[in-house]
C-alpha cells in the first residue's frame, strides 16, 4: 500500500518554524529603500524644519523672564509642565505611531505645537495651556524621532542625523531666544508679542514634514524589521508591538544579533533593554531590566539638570550681579552650546558599541559649567553658558543614539525611547521646583548648584550601564504572565 506524500509546507510556516527553533539566526534588518534625490532633499528639509521647532517654546521665557516681570511662581509652574506633561504623554507616542505611523504621527505633532504656539500668546492662562499643548506634541515628536531615523536613513547616517536632530533643535531654540529682548523692545514691552514668535517655526515644521506623509502607514505590519520572526507570526497579526500601554504586551527581549525564541515561548533567551514586543494586545507592561532602568535614570537626570538650568540660568547669573540684560543674552548662548555638543557628541558616540567614554566626557564638561557658575559667575557667564550648554546637550544627544544602539529593530527602538522618556521626564518634573524651593530656603543659588553636581554624580553611575549593554544570563518573564 502506498503511502501518501506529505503535503509541501508553505514557505511562510517554513519561515516560522525556523524562527522559533532555538538558536535560529536572525534575519538581517530591514534597510530603509533608497530615495530620488527630490525625495531625499525633501525628507532632509523636513527633518530639519521639524527639529529646528521642537525646543523653540521651551527657551522663550529664560530671556524674557528678568525684564517682563513674571512671578517666582508663575515661573517655577512653566519650568515644571514640559517635563512633567512629556512624561505623563510620551506613551502617546505609541498610540500614534500604531495608528498613523511615523510620518504622520509626525505630521499631527507638528500641527499640535503650532496650536500650542498660537494658545500662548492668549494672556497668562493662554500661555499655561499652550505649554501643556507644545509640551504634548514635544513628546510624541521626541518619541518617534529616533525610530524615523532609523527607518529612514541608512544605518552609516544613523548618529549623522541625530547629530543634527540636536544641531537644529539648538540653534532654532537660540536663534529665537536671541530674538525675544528685541521684539519685546520693539513691540513696546509685549511679552505676547514676543511669545508668538514660536509660530513661525511650528508652521514651517508642519510643512516641511507634509510631504513624508505618502511614506506613511500603520506601524504594525510595516515596521517590524526582524521582529516577525523572531516571534514567529506574521507582523500584520499583531506580533509587532511598541511595549507600553494601548500595544502589545511588552516582554523582554535580546539585543542586536541574541538567539531567537524557543517555540511556544516569548520570551528571547538573551536579554536586552527589557521592553519589546508579544503575541497579543493586552497592553501588559514586562519587567524592566538594568538596561532599561538606567536608560531612565541616565535620560531623566540629564533632562533634569537641562531644565532646571534652562529655566533659573538667567535668574543665578542676575544674582551673582550680571545685568538683566546681559543674563537673558546668556540663555541664547546656553542654547547655542546646546546645539553644539548636540551635534556632534552623537556623530562621535554611535560608530561604538560602547558610549561610556562620551558619556563621561560630557558629564565632564557639566561639572566644568557648573563649578564656573559656583566659583566665578559674573566673571565669564558667556563661557560658562557655553561650556554648560554644551555638556547638557550632548548628554540629551546621546540619549537618542543609546535608544537607536540598543534597540532590536524599529519597534524596540519605539519602546525603549518610550519607556526611557516617561520615566526620565518624570524624573526631571522635579527639577524647577526643587531648584526654586533650595534657592528660598537657602537665599543664594549655592545649594541648588550643589545640588546639581550631585545629580552629576548620579548619572554617572547611570552611565556605566546605560553606555555599555551587556546581555542578561537568561530569560525574564512577562509581567502578570
Amino acid at each position: 500500500m502506498s503511502v501518501p506524500a506529505p503535503a509541501p509546507v508553505p514557505a511562510a510556516a517554513q519561515s516560522s518554524a525556523a524562527a522559533q527553533r532555538p538558536g535560529a539566526a536572525d534575519p538581517a534588518p530591514s534597510r530603509p529603500a533608497r530615495e530620488g534625490p527630490a525625495a531625499a532633499v525633501l525628507l532632509v528639509v523636513g527633518f530639519v524644519l521639524l527639529s529646528l521647532n521642537t525646543r523653540v517654546a521651551f527657551g522663550q521665557l529664560g530671556p524674557l523672564a528678568p525684564a517682563a516681570g513674571f512671578g517666582t511662581g508663575t515661573l517655577t509652574l512653566l519650568g515644571l509642565l514640559p517635563p512633567l506633561c512629556m512624561g505623563l504623554f510620551a506613551p502617546l507616542a505609541a498610540t500614534a505611531r500604531r495608528r498613523l505611523g511615523e510620518e504622520r504621527g509626525l505630521f499631527w505633532a507638528s500641527a499640535l505645537l503650532l496650536v500650542g504656539a498660537v494658545v500662548r500668546i492668549l494672556g497668562l492662562p493662554g500661555l499655561f495651556i499652550g505649554t501643556v499643548l507644545v509640551s504634548i506634541a514635544t513628546a510624541v515628536v521626541n518619541v518617534l524621532i529616533p525610530v524615523f531615523v532609523r527607518s529612514r536613513f541608512e544605518p552609516r547616517r544613523v548618529g549623522v542625523m541625530m547629530g543634527v536632530y540636536a544641531l537644529s533643535m539648538g540653534v532654532g531654540s537660540a536663534l529665537v531666544a536671541a530674538l525675544m529682548m528685541p521684539v519685546w523692545e520693539a513691540s513696546g514691552h509685549s511679552w505676547r508679542t514676543a511669545i508668538g514668535l514660536a509660530a513661525v517655526p511650528a508652521a514651517l515644521a508642519a510643512l516641511g514634514i507634509a510631504p513624508q506623509l505618502r511614506h506613511s502607514g500603520r506601524a504594525v505590519g510595516r515596521g517590524a524589521e526582524p521582529g516577525a520572526a523572531r516571534t514567529g507570526v506574521p507582523s500584520g497579526a499583531g506580533a509587532v508591538g511598541t511595549g507600553v500601554p494601548g500595544s502589545a504586551s511588552m516582554v523582554r527581549t535580546g539585543v542586536p544579533g541574541s538567539a531567537g525564541t524557543r517555540a511556544g515561548d516569548t520570551r528571547t533567551r538573551a536579554g536586552g533593554a527589557g521592553v519589546g514586543k508579544g503575541g497579543d494586545r493586552s497592553g501588559r507592561i514586562g519587567r524592566l531590566d538594568g538596561l532599561a532602568w538606567s536608560l531612565i535614570a541616565f535620560f531623566g537626570l540629564q533632562t533634569l539638570l537641562f531644565y532646571t538650568t534652562l529655566a533659573w540660568l538667567p535668574a543665578i547669573l542676575v544674582d551673582a550681579g550680571v545685568a538683566k540684560g546681559t543674563a537673558g543674552g546668556m540663555q541664547s548662548l546656553f542654547i547655542l552650546g546646546v546645539a553644539i555638543g548636540g551635534f556632534l557628541t552623537p556623530v562621535l558616540a554611535v560608530a561604538r558599541t560602547d558610549q561610556r567614554p562620551h558619556l563621561f566626557g560630557v558629564l565632564l564638561v557639566c561639572a566644568l559649567g557648573y563649578a564656573g557658575l559656583l566659583a566665578a559667575p559674573a566673571s565669564a557667564p558667556a563661557l560658562w553658558a557655553v561650556v554648560l550648554g554644551a555638556g547638557l546637550g550632548g548628554g540629551q544627544a546621546v540619549a537618542g543614539v543609546l535608544y537607536v544602539k540598543r534597540g532590536r529593530d524599529h519597534d524596540h527602538v519605539a519602546a525603549l525611547s518610550t519607556v526611557a522618556q516617561t520615566g526620565g521626564y518624570l524624573i526631571a518634573a522635579a527639577g524647577p521646583v526643587t531648584a526654586s524651593v533650595l534657592h528660598a530656603v537657602t537665599g543664594t543659588w549655592t545649594a541648588p548648584l550643589f545640588a546639581f553636581v550631585g545629580v552629576l554624580l548620579l548619572s554617572t553611575v547611570a552611565s556605566l550601564r546605560a553606555g555599555h549593554d551587556r546581555p542578561a544570563a537568561g530569560p525574564a518573564p512577562v509581567a502578570g504572565a
